[in-house]
């Protein structure tokens, strides 16, 4: 409690610009674009490589600068997790009922 209260302190004044609302909607609105490019150039093989094993097609790679730009690099890791995983259920979800298993 000691070291927050420390910190605190220290940075009393000090406004984090990337978390306000304009810079929160324009991380939102690239990385909404990045993720709306991977889906419609999905037939494309990925030759980038992003953060947490992402693959994404050269088609991309603009609006994947300007959504690292606009976002704390935590946020584009969280997001790109949250692509991966959400990717990983649907994939899952499609397979047709079939199960990986030998049962």
């Amino acid at each position: 409690m000691a070291a927050l209260e420390a910190y605190a302190s220290r940075n009393a004044d000090e406004v984090h610009t990337d978390v306000l609302l304009k810079a929160r909607q324009a991380c939102y609105k690239s990385r909404d674009a990045f993720y709306a490019c991977l889906e419609k150039e999905s037939n494309k093989k990925p030759t980038e490589i992003a953060s947490v094993g992402l693959l994404y097609p050269a088609e991309c790679k603009a609006l994947r600068a300007q959504f690292v730009n606009h976002c704390r690099a935590s946020w584009v890791k969280h997001f790109d997790r949250l692509y991966c995983k959400n990717k990983r259920v649907r994939r899952l979800l499609d397979d047709g009922g079939e199960t990986r298993r030998g049962i």
